[in-house]
Formats: structure tokens, C-alpha cells, sequence
């Protein structure tokens, strides 16, 4: 599913919203999902799960087309892990 479908389908199971209160509505709970993720923070979804960042050490990498080495910088990536339901679910 696209964030499209996703704005789609809320919209048709709340047909007393308006469109485009759904896109924003959608756009908040993604904009702070992203900014609690960005101050280093964790979101937890109960039933769905729970969106942190982890730690990637610089390292070096490879460049696929040449072989050449390549610096590749430490960062924070995102990282979730799925709810005890969603497994289940998944595993049915």
C-alpha cells in the first residue's frame, strides 16, 4: 500500500471527512513519527509496533560499478520492530 491508497482508504471508511483533512491528517502522524525518530526519540504502536533509529558505524564500502573504496560515513538509520499481534497475525 501507498501513502495514496492509505489516504484513499481512510477517506472511504470516513466518508463524513473531507479528502483533504484525511491527506492531512495522514501527514501529521507521519510528520511526528519522523521528527520523534529525528530527536532521537521512539514511537510505539501498541498492537503494530515499534519505530526506533539505530547507530551504523562509518565503515568502508565498495563502489558496485568499479571495486573502488568508498568512505561511507556513521549514521542513524530507522529501524522497527513488528507488535507480538502483527507477528501473529503474519504467521497464521
Amino acid at each position: 500500500m501507498i501513502r495514496s491508497e492509505l489516504v484513499q482508504s481512510l477517506a472511504d471508511e470516513n466518508p463524513e471527512l473531507a479528502l483533504r483533512d484525511v491527506e492531512r491528517i495522514v501527514s501529521v502522524f507521519f510528520d511526528e513519527i519522523t521528527q520523534r525518530l529525528a530527536d532521537n526519540g521512539r514511537v510505539e504502536l501498541r498492537g503494530f509496533g515499534t519505530f526506533t533509529t539505530r547507530q551504523r558505524d562509518a565503515r568502508v564500502g565498495r563502489n558496485p560499478r568499479t571495486g573502488e573504496a568508498v568512505k561511507v560515513d556513521a549514521k542513524r538509520v530507522p529501524y522497527f520492530k513488528p507488535g507480538k499481534e502483527m507477528r501473529t497475525a503474519l504467521n497464521v
